[in-house]
């Protein structure tokens, strides 16, 4: 089965208190003053087998929210959202880590929740621990490791030799040098093997190097979509005209 995203007037909202904290459904249904958000609404888009892209926009414009409800994290309020293909996302670098375990404690809890078995997941580790390039940090609990050594967990506990669909939510600004060049190289490895790779971020050098197409995403829609340079001056305010913006 080959990769596919495929997303058709997907619609995701959020249901805020007055003191603007987010409030479940079940909650929302009991409570007078109840205001929603739609951080996605009406967006479509369809990124084939072989694609790098990357999502560019300014802070709040529903990148982090598009790249969850791609990974399953958020489900849809509205429209339809289909991915074929294992999904590895690190959307945060503390996603899913646990501060009090250690660096070995969480890959093997990381490991089973990305649906590998207790033996799979036990047997994993010593790989884990070299592509981290942690050495004994893997020991020490996380709550002592800099933002970067989290984004090299996080990545490498969220990878696999199955992952079809990458997903990387800026954490990609966290990696020192070296390790961002791994990160490329196993990105382009999946793109190459026909899966897909989806970076949101800013105007990181690691999201040209990595991709060819871009979206531009902002309010919550697609409003430009195209070959990454032509995007990308879109969005830094160069190339309205080739868009009609």
């Amino acid at each position: 089965m080959s990769a596919a995203i495929e997303a058709d007037r997907v619609g995701v909202r959020f249901l805020l208190d007055r003191q603007r904290r987010p409030v479940s459904p079940a909650l929302a249904r009991l409570r007078r003053h109840v205001s929603e958000i739609w951080a996605l609404r009406d967006l479509s888009l369809s990124i084939g087998s072989g694609e790098a892209v990357a999502l560019l926009g300014p802070s709040g414009a529903g990148k982090t929210t598009l790249l969850r409800a791609v990974a399953g994290v958020l489900p849809a309020d509205a429209g339809r959202m289909e991915v074929r293909g294992r999904v590895g996302a690190l959307l945060s670098t503390a996603a899913g880590v646990i501060g009090l375990l250690t660096g070995r404690e969480n890959a093997f809890l990381l490991g089973v929740l990305a649906g590998l078995s207790v033996a799979e997941s036990r047997a994993s580790l010593e790989d884990v621990k070299n592509r981290t390039g942690l050495g004994e940090a893997f020991e020490r609990p996380v709550s002592s490791y800099s933002q970067g050594m989290r984004a090299r967990l996080g990545f490498v506990a969220a990878d696999s030799p199955a992952t079809k669909v990458l997903l990387l939510d800026e954490v990609h600004e966290a990696l020192d040098h070296e390790f961002r060049e791994r990160v490329a190289q196993r990105a382009m490895q999946i793109v190459a093997s026909g899966g897909i790779v989806v970076v949101a971020g800013h105007d990181h050098p690691l999201l040209e190097q990595l991709c060819s197409r871009a979206l531009l995403i902002t309010d919550g829609e697609v409003r430009a979509d195209g070959d990454f340079e032509s995007v990308r001056r879109t969005y830094l305010g160069d190339g309205q005209d080739e868009f009609g913006m």
